[in-house]
């Protein structure tokens, strides 16, 4: 088994998540309804306040520096994850798939690496 990150894709500028009340319940009980479906390969899951709301860290001139907002400025942010054990690659695109539909926003997926 492997583990595979799916981030969920918002542009918060053109589409932002949480503005139509039925729509996000729908959206949120296709999503209860995946994650329900697939709770014995799940690790973890999340969903994410928006960008502005985060504070990044770095480090300048040898000092940790925090600033207020995201790393990278963008119009498209991780909304929210999932931590997901996968048999193997076609396994998580297969329910990237189901996820994506699920959300109705995109939903990429990238492999950890194996320790």
């Amino acid at each position: 088994m492997s583990q595979y990150l799916f981030s969920v894709i918002h542009d918060y500028v053109n589409n932002p998540p949480i503005a139509d009340p039925v729509e996000d319940a729908e959206m949120f009980a296709r999503v209860g309804a995946f994650n329900d479906s697939i709770k014995e390969k799940i690790i973890f899951l999340g969903g994410l306040y928006a960008p502005d709301s985060a504070a990044s860290a770095s480090i300048r001139d040898g000092n940790a520096v925090v600033t207020d907002g995201p790393f990278i400025e963008s119009k498209e942010a991780i909304g929210g994850l999932w931590i997901i054990d996968c048999v193997d690659r076609d396994e998580a695109i297969s329910l990237a798939k189901r996820a994506t539909a699920a959300c109705g926003v995109p939903v990429e997926i990238r492999p950890f690496h194996e320790i």
